[in-house]
């Protein structure tokens, strides 16, 4: 289990606490009195196991047409509880293997907007026990800090030309924001759609049909890059006129390229968000230069998770088909990249006289980050900031303990740090 620091930073020291917890520490922190937050990247896994015996289950409707209408709904109660259970799991599973969030399946509740074999949990006995045992699951989402997501199926195409395929979309949709709304799921995803030989009216058709949904699915959606039809220079108009988020997918990016760059396509799909942005990464199975680069392998390579995500707060899904083992061996890349890396405890002299302590990996672009504003609220509001004041670790471990000594001293002792590294420079 990994330990993660809250920290409290301020001109004359500071105090801070450690938790257990499941992300990805990195070395960048937003240290501030009123909000406790730590900048982290938080990893995903993608509605099943490969190794773990946690399954989800479902059915057909041919097998349900066959029934009886009281046998069927009998059967699909217990099938929707066992789902609730096996989520449970899944989540218990993730909390404890260092996974910040679990895409939940879309066929969670099975066939539920079928046209005729589908149902209103209301219908199902003990259809209310179902819903308890899934906000049983946001409860245990928020005790553990988790994350849940929804991606519906590739038939969800909200700019179809068939009224009646958009129709079955909006159906699609309402009932996952139903379930999102139980467990506290807070992303919807879907992708752009067709193009239909014009993709400006096909966006457009896209952003007039978000007037069918509910507050609970608007406020939920999503938009992602695709692979085929939608970049994210052709999605990012649509999300900055409607509000709906870009889930950037830097795989599909790199498949079908437009004019940004991944780090300006990562900093404009950023700006997309009013809560925490979540992301796609995924590697070839046969490599860059192999036939068909889209196809998904079973494992992350790290090169391919982009530099520009890293010291960011952001989910990133990982969509491999070794699921957890795939997860759980990049997390462990992650903190293992950083950990060969020099670490540096700084201090800062603030536009108002204070002193801020920090840690980091790379001197430069931290200061950078700190004038521009965006590596702390604390210094947000005392630019410009200046470095007076940096020694060398062998380890982030050793930086850290650093930190906590240099943040435990009286401002005058700091002031002495200060003045015995311009000596020594001299």
């Amino acid at each position: 289990m990994m330990l993660v620091r809250f920290d409290y930073n301020s001109g004359g020291g500071g105090t801070s606490r450690f938790i257990s917890n499941w992300f990805v520490e990195t070395h960048y922190y937003f240290d501030f009195p009123d909000e406790l937050v730590p900048v982290m990247i938080r990893l995903g896994l993608c509605c099943m196991f490969r190794d773990q015996p946690i399954k989800f289950v479902t059915t057909t409707a041919t097998a349900i047409s066959k029934m009886k209408r009281t046998d069927a709904l009998a059967k699909l109660g217990r099938l929707c509880m066992e789902n609730a259970d096996a989520l449970f799991a899944a989540l218990q599973f993730c909390a404890g293997n260092g996974i910040g969030c679990f895409r939940v399946n879309s066929q969670i509740l099975p066939i539920k907007t079928h046209p005729v074999c589908g149902y209103q949990v209301g219908e199902l006995p003990d259809g209310d026990e179902i819903v308890r045992r899934f906000k049983e699951c946001g409860q245990l989402a928020r005790k553990h800090t988790l994350r849940t997501c929804f991606h519906p199926d590739q038939f969800v195409v909200l700019n179809s030309p068939r009224p009646d395929v958009v129709d079955k979309s909006v159906l699609e949709l309402e009932y996952q924001g139903e379930v999102a709304e139980w467990i506290g799921a807070d992303v919807i995803n879907i992708h752009g759609g067709g193009a239909y030989g014009d993709k400006s009216t096909a966006l457009a058709d896209f952003a007039h049909n978000l007037d069918r949904l509910s507050a609970r699915v608007r406020s939920r959606l999503t938009v992602e890059n695709d692979d085929k039809t939608y970049t994210p220079q052709d999605l990012l108009p649509l999300c900055k006129a409607t509000g709906i988020p870009l889930v950037y997918d830097v795989h599909h990016h790199r498949c079908l390229p437009d004019e940004l760059s991944i780090e300006q396509a990562t900093k404009q799909a950023l700006a997309t968000w009013n809560r925490e942005p979540l992301f796609h990464i995924s590697s070839p199975i046969d490599g860059w230069e192999g036939p068909k680069p889209e196809r998904h392998h079973d494992f992350i390579d790290v090169k391919d998770f982009p530099d520009c995500w890293r010291g960011k707060s952001i989910t990133v899904e990982v969509e491999a088909k070794a699921k957890e083992a795939a997860v759980t061996k990049l997390l462990q890349e992650l903190k293992d990249g950083e950990a060969d890396s020099p670490w540096f405890v700084y201090l800062l002299r603030c536009a108002d006289g204070s002193l801020y302590t920090g840690i980091t990996n790379d001197l430069p672009r931290r200061l950078q980050q700190h004038n521009a504003g965006s590596a702390s609220r604390y210094t947000r509001s005392r630019l410009p900031v200046v470095l007076v004041y940096h020694e060398e670790q062998p380890s982030r471990s050793q930086a850290l303990k650093r930190e906590l000594a240099i943040k435990g001293l009286s401002r005058q002792e700091k002031e002495s740090l200060i003045e015995s590294l311009m000596k020594s420079s001299k």
